[in-house]
């Protein structure tokens, strides 16, 4: 019985031992299968399909220079980088000759005033109480401010306040006081700072830049016959590198549009039938896009064309660079994407795929909207008619089925 027992344990345990070797047998076939072959079907899904051309654009603007005699002496901002001003206002000032060691006797003096009118007994407080409570103002606002344009502004109100402030007080001491004469002698050496600068105003409206590259009146908007991809190349100019900030003069640039120039494949060209005046999107190295206008078509060579897009969003980030790299969009379009391999041909200009579902296969009709190296957005025949006038049988279109998303189908 003991002998009878250990050869039905030992039949049980070959079983039990085949049954698992055969269970990580088909487990290493399957899982080879697909690796080899992943799988026979593609899930219709939604997606996207576009034609790109990477290039280098040149970035030409309306723009005017300020730059007045004085220009050696170094530039003093009124305006901020990228501040938008009206005709007419002041940009920016010279220094004077002089003007750090005039700097250094007003702040000298205004110690000494200070000091003098805290010794002064005769003032009385409500004479200043507007301009105490005006300085305690913007000394507190100067605070929160990471603006280095806004604090010196700042300090210049704080200076004039000051200033009002020591001149009630000298206004009230006797004549001849030692204070009045520290508040004249102030008046003096202000006088001669102001007289003694160049104020640069400009006669038009725009946004300012100090990002000055001597390539303003070279790369001009009046008239593109002159560009040619050699003149653009002959600039030796890098991509991406930012103006640098001039300490000698400024520009006024026309804050509502800006120019693009490439250098493109004349294939895409002619292939896209492109013409002056038609939109195409543009894709900046921030992902941003941006729809632009051909203004000016030349033709470089058999093989390439220089074409300059015209564009109004975007302007005053594309102040910083006189030279980019952006992305042409020849065409891009979304829907239902499938693989390549799973469209079939049945005849010229007739496709067609093959659906499982359930158990079922069914062969339904499609056309191709974009085809890229790889997937295709298709879509379904909605007019009968269609399908007939290609030899699609009425019975077999009357009894046609439709794709939808997340169709299982074969490759």
């Amino acid at each position: 019985m003991k002998k009878e027992k250990r050869k039905i344990n030992k039949k049980k345990y070959i079983t039990f031992l085949i049954i698992i070797i055969l269970i990580l047998g088909y487990s290493i076939y399957a899982a080879c299968s697909l690796i080899i072959n992943p799988t026979d079907t593609f899930i219709v899904e939604n997606g996207k399909l576009s034609s790109e051309e990477t290039v280098q654009g040149y970035i030409i603007r309306d723009e005017k220079i300020l730059k007045g005699e004085n220009y050696k002496n170094g530039i003093s901002q009124i305006k901020a980088e990228g501040e938008k001003v009206a005709k007419g206002e002041a940009i920016f000032r010279y220094y004077t000759n002089g003007e750090e060691e005039l700097k250094k006797k007003i702040e000298e003096l205004d110690i000494k005033i200070q000091e003098a009118w805290e010794s002064e007994s005769n003032i009385f407080p409500g004479d200043i109480k507007i301009l105490e409570g005006q300085i305690e103002t913007k000394l507190s606002e100067i605070y929160h401010l990471s603006d280095l344009q806004k604090i010196k502004e700042y300090k210049k109100d704080l200076n004039s306040y000051i200033t009002k402030k020591a001149k009630i007080a000298g206004d009230k001491s006797p004549a001849g006081s030692y204070l009045k004469k520290l508040i004249e002698e102030r008046s003096n050496y202000e006088n001669q700072l102001n007289q003694g600068s160049e104020y640069l105003k400009t006669d038009r409206s725009g946004v300012v830049s100090y990002r000055v590259d001597g390539l303003e009146e070279i790369l001009t908007s009046t008239d593109f016959g002159y560009l040619s991809k050699k003149m653009l190349e002959d600039l030796n100019l890098k991509t991406g590198q930012i103006v640098s900030t001039s300490e000698e003069s400024a520009k006024i640039i026309d804050n509502f549009s800006c120019y693009i120039v490439c250098v493109l494949k004349h294939e895409k060209i002619e292939e896209k039938q492109i013409e002056v005046e038609d939109k195409i999107t543009l894709k900046l190295s921030g992902s941003e896009e941006l729809q632009a206008q051909i203004v000016y078509i030349s033709k470089e060579s058999e093989n390439e064309d220089l074409v300059v897009f015209k564009t109004n969003k975007y302007v005053e980030q594309l102040i910083n660079y006189r030279k980019i790299s952006l992305d042409v969009i020849w065409w891009d379009i979304s829907g239902l994407r499938v693989a390549n391999n799973a469209i079939k041909q049945e005849k010229d200009d007739l496709y067609y795929v093959i659906r499982k579902r359930v158990g079922y296969i069914d062969k339904i009709y499609v056309k191709i909207l974009k085809q890229g190296e790889k997937y295709s957005i298709i879509e379904n025949y909605d007019d009968n008619k269609e399908l007939i006038n290609k030899g699609i049988s009425e019975e077999d279109v009357k009894s046609r089925k439709r794709i939808a998303l997340y169709d299982e189908i074969k490759l």
